[in-house]
This record gives C-alpha cells, structure tokens and sequence, in this order.
C-alpha cells in the first residue's frame, strides 16, 4: 500500500470522485460547497495553508481523504473520504491515521470528524482511533425570516426585531461569552470545543445569555448559538437572529444544534424549521497524558517529610 499527499497527476481522480465523497465537514460543505468540487480540489495544492489530501493506493481503486486545521487551534478536522462505495476497504483506516498524523505536525492535539446517521465512514473511522463525544443536527431556518437585501432595514450592524438586539462581540463582552459558554458546553467536551478567545460573533442583548458563531461561504450561512436554558422567548431571539444577519445575499442559513443543547430542537421544529438527519461529532486525540515514576529531588526544610513528585508531560501520538 502507498500512501502519498495529492499531486496534480491525482486531480482527475479526484474530480471523478466529487459524487461519493463523504464530507466530515457539515458547515464547510453547508457554506462552500463538495469538498471535491473544481474549487476544493484546487485549494489541497497551496502549500502556504493547512489544508492537506492524500490519495492511497492498494492495487486496486484510489482511495482519498483530506483534512483542515486553523493556525492557533488546538484541533483540526477531517474533511472527506472518497469514494464512498470503498469505505470498507483495508487501506482506509490507515489513510486515515495519516491524515491525523499531519493534523499532529501543525500541532493539533485533536482531530474531529462529522459523521451522517448511519455513515460507511462510521466503522472505518472507529477503527482509526475516533469515538462520539456528541451529536449534532443542522436546521434549515432559511424561511423563518425574509431576506431584505442589500437596500432592507438590516444593514449588518447586528439588529434584530424589537426587545431582541443583536450586536457584535466586543473585547468587553468576552468574558461573559466565556461564561456563558462555561456554563453551557460540558467540562469533558471543552478541550476538543475550547472556549472563544477572541471576540467573534453576536450577543444579544438580554444579560449575556445568547451568543452566536458565524459561519459564512458563498453558498451558505451556518449559525451555532449558545443560548442559556433560562433565556427568555428563545423563539423571538431566534427569529431576530436570521433577520439580523450582515449581508446575507440571497442565501440560505442554517443553525447547528449540539446533543448538549438539545432544548432549542423543539422550538426551532415548532417554528418551521426544517431538520437533517443527526450526526455523529467523532474525536480522535493526539495527545495523551504519561505518568513518569521517577522521583524528584528537592531540597527539604528540617523536620519536613517530602514524597517523591510525579510529573505529567504531554506526548504527542505519532504513527
């Protein structure tokens, strides 16, 4: 078996692929289109971004998958894997241990993977090393509210209907989107979804208690909101969100719903929302935490008895 990382002599393979390629990307698919469309392949070839195919061979068909990862982020996700009618073939897993293997050389220490239900990916992705950490479904909210256009009331600068403002994240409003996202995302999930460090996104006005991330693409707008369970009518706060979106141009727009929120699937069902099937947000870590034994020397005060240290140190998994 060969594994190599995408050449120009692989395009052609690629393109015949983009009809059974599995996106493991939901609002990259959502708001730019197949990951194996004329545009995506191209994007692989730029050595200047951390964007990366490979392409395996096993004397038999050519197998593909890529993966993405933005500089400063402790994780990295999957894209793809083609074609999606060899899934269960034996070189794939080992594809995907190379492409979490390049994931590690940017220095993620997580690689994530969005998988339909039910996937062929599911099984060879188990196989790599991923498990579920949490579930998600995307929400086509495109008719809850009327595009206005470049000439409508809505102008981008993050105002909703009245009693509902949205505004943009300001450096003196992070620490209570830092809160609030605290409050609402589980411990055990927040090293592979880690808190915002910058200032990004919409708050809306009512205590702090509703952020939302935007995604943007030229084909669609993906939505992720942190809404705290105590928020008050959530359904007009939702509303006043999709009609306060910047520029919006005709397209549709979606808001993706995490298992740990799973609250906001009623009211977004009982405003006409209309539902995806539920997937699978799949973690492989890259990093795994080492006991060392050896005792530490230290210098001691009289009369105080001292136990010998054991340190942790962070080793990065390597294929």
């Amino acid at each position: 078996m060969s594994i190599h990382s995408l050449d120009l002599l692989d395009l052609p393979a690629l393109y015949r692929y983009r009809s059974e390629a599995i996106s493991l990307d939901s609002s990259r698919l959502l708001t730019r289109g197949n990951p194996l469309g004329a545009i995506g392949v191209m994007a692989y070839i730029n050595p200047r971004r951390h964007i990366y195919s490979a392409v395996a061979t096993d004397d038999g068909p050519t197998l593909a998958g890529g993966v993405i990862h933005t500089n400063g982020d402790t994780f990295a996700k999957l894209l793809y894997l083609a074609p999606a009618s060899q899934m269960e073939h034996r070189a794939i897993p080992a594809l995907i241990e190379h492409l979490t293997s390049q994931a590690g050389g940017w220095g993620a220490l997580h690689v994530l993977a969005e998988v339909a239900e039910p996937s062929p990916a599911f099984v060879p992705l188990r196989k790599a090393g991923f498990s579920v950490y949490a579930w998600q479904r995307i929400w086509d909210v495109t008719a809850l509210a009327p595009d206005r256009g470049q000439n409508g009331s809505h102008n981008g600068n993050g105002n909703g209907s009245a009693g509902h403002r949205w505004v943009r994240v300001g450096a003196v409003d992070l620490p209570a989107v830092q809160n609030l996202y605290h409050q609402i995302v589980p411990p055990l999930l927040q090293p592979v979804e880690p808190a915002p460090k910058q200032p990004t996104g919409f708050i809306c006005n009512e205590n702090a208690r509703a952020h939302v991330q935007i995604v943007k693409g030229m084909l669609g707008i993906v939505l992720f909101p942190l809404i705290h369970p105590e928020a008050t009518d959530v359904s007009g706060k939702l509303t006043s969100l999709i009609e306060a979106i910047p520029n919006r141009g005709g397209r549709p727009v979606y808001v993706c719903v995490r298992s740990y929120q799973v609250w906001l699937e009623q009211v977004l069902s009982e405003l006409g929302a209309i539902a995806s099937e539920r997937q699978a947000i799949m973690v492989k870590h890259l990093a795994r935490l080492v006991k060392d034994e050896q005792g530490v020397l230290a210098k001691q005060p009289a009369n105080v008895s001292v136990q010998p240290s054991r340190m942790t140190r962070m080793d990065h998994h390597k294929s």
